[in-house]
């Protein structure tokens, strides 16, 4: 039986729809109608399509209580852009290694943007995605994803020795309390985010490659 030309197959390859196609629309596999915006999360949203051009589909995922999506927008921005000893791309970075573990789609997409955008460095988003032990990283870093790993998959076995190895890599008490609050963080909206099959804005997909 004769091949298919490359040029056949090609043109079929780009009549199939994207995988994310329905992304933006069908945002979580829950029919929770969403209230009316506070005026508080109104301007939070207009500021989003400001800066982003788009509002993130987990703040739409949110929208249908006024006390929770407020409750998380309050706790990501603490956690994710307040001062800390954290720069924000170790906090991202820490966002997709624990979503790495936990196979967490929609923040392994919003949050592995990040990374290539604040690192300028598109294979370290994949890396961090994929397998962060597989990045050459400084000592730092991976003494921080190993710490927020561990806590993610094995909470229990933390002792003195794992804060130990933290400090002896430049982190400060604060620090090891800000790695565990984020990692704590995205622990939370990784299983909310598969509970409900929340799906992630398709533009995520195509950012600083």
């Amino acid at each position: 039986m004769a091949k298919r030309s490359s040029k056949t197959a090609s043109s079929s390859a780009k009549a199939q729809p994207s995988a994310a196609a329905s992304d933006d629309t069908a945002i979580t596999a829950l029919k929770l109608p969403p209230a009316p915006l506070s005026p508080d999360m109104a301007a939070y949203f207009a500021k989003c399509e400001e800066k982003l051009g788009f509002v993130p589909n987990v703040l739409k995922a949110y929208a249908f209580d006024m006390a929770k999506l407020s409750a998380f927008v309050a706790m990501y921005n603490d956690l994710m852009l307040a001062p800390s000893g954290l720069s924000k791309l170790e906090r991202e970075m820490i966002a997709v290694a624990v979503s790495a573990h936990n196979r967490c789609y929609y923040c392994l997409v919003a949050h592995g943007a990040a990374v290539r955008q604040l690192s300028g460095d598109p294979p370290l988003g994949e890396l961090m995605a994929m397998n962060y032990r597989a990045a050459r990283l400084s000592r730092r870093h991976r003494a921080m994803l190993d710490f927020a790993v561990k806590l993610t998959a094995e909470p229990w076995l933390v002792e003195e020795e794992d804060r130990e190895r933290v400090r002896r890599a430049g982190f400060s008490d604060r620090d090891i309390w800000d790695i565990a609050a984020v990692a704590g963080f995205f622990n939370l909206t990784n299983r909310v985010a598969s509970a409900t099959d929340m799906r992630p804005n398709s533009v995520y997909h195509l950012q600083s490659r």
